[in-house]
């Protein structure tokens, strides 16, 4: 969603029941944004997906298909449409996931020959990869207002540090570092993940998850320091906080000043979003 809430993006199923990237600007239709020129089809029933716009709702950015052999990060305005970034592997796909307030950097991943979900980030429509301290990093989630700072998913893959379990940050300066989960989690077979996907614009808060898939609880970055949201609401005036919730699932959006946080997760009832809102201070006690 833009930042105004006028613009919302995500996918429409057009008059074939495809879906297709879509935006909504007000009433009860959504622009279908088709997919790129030629001769591109859908993969079964999937043409293209929005996944995220920029402040000012002017720049979109998802992923689209040519059929089913292979599927590019896109960039869409209205001056030059839907733009393919491409992909730097030949054969393998691309996806944009995320886009600074600014519209200008582009976030995402690009699958490897080895078919690794790489973190990559787009500026003037040049890929850059990131790179972890053991090789490559995972899926690029969120940037911030003008892409300075990106965050992620799995900084050391499977193949490297047994058991590792962290989410990265990367900054323009400095570089790419880990960021750890709260405590070390024992899985049964499934790989546990900490996601990092969302952030301030300064990079102090960031916001996302620790677990197997929907079974996740979110997690707070304060000043690089991890907590569970949870514990931490728990231990700061809310005693209460998600008490009898199942699980606080993830942290999908943070408010540039770092104090609204929102995200969804499993209550009793099933899954339901949520919003928090911080006090001035951001440091834990």
């Amino acid at each position: 969603m833009s930042r105004d809430g006028h613009t919302i993006v995500g996918t429409a199923r057009d008059s074939s029941r495809i879906q297709q990237a879509a935006i909504w600007t007000g009433g009860t239709e959504w622009r279908l944004l088709g997919s790129f020129a030629g001769s591109a089809g859908p993969c079964d029933a999937s043409l293209s997906q929005a996944t995220g716009v920029n402040r000012d709702g002017q720049t979109v950015v998802g992923f689209a298909y040519s059929g089913c052999t292979s599927a590019h990060a896109f960039r869409w305005q209205e001056s030059g449409g839907m733009v393919d970034l491409g992909s730097t592997v030949q054969g393998r796909p691309s996806r944009a996931l995320g886009v600074s307030a600014d519209g200008m950097i582009v976030v995402g991943d690009q699958t490897t020959a080895e078919g690794f979900s790489q973190g990559a980030r787009w500026a003037g429509g040049r890929q850059e990869l990131m790179t972890g301290p053991e090789g490559p990093a995972g899926s690029a989630m969120a940037a911030n207002h003008d892409g300075s700072i990106v965050v992620g998913r799995v900084c050391v893959p499977a193949s490297g540090r047994v058991g590792d379990q962290s989410a990265w940050i990367w900054r323009a300066q400095g570089g790419l570092t880990c960021l750890s989960a709260p405590r070390r989690l024992v899985s049964p077979g499934p790989p546990i993940l900490v996601e990092a996907a969302a952030t301030s614009d300064d990079g102090q808060m960031i916001g996302g998850s620790h677990g197997i898939g929907v079974d996740s609880n979110a997690v707070l970055w304060i000043a690089g320091q991890p907590t569970y949201l949870k514990e931490f609401l728990q231990a700061n005036g809310l005693p209460n906080a998600f008490r009898t919730w199942i699980n606080t699932g993830t942290i999908t959006g943070i408010s540039p000043d770092g104090r609204v946080l929102v995200g969804w997760g499993a209550a009793l009832g099933g899954f339901r979003g949520y919003m928090v809102i911080l006090g001035s201070s951001r440091v834990i006690p």
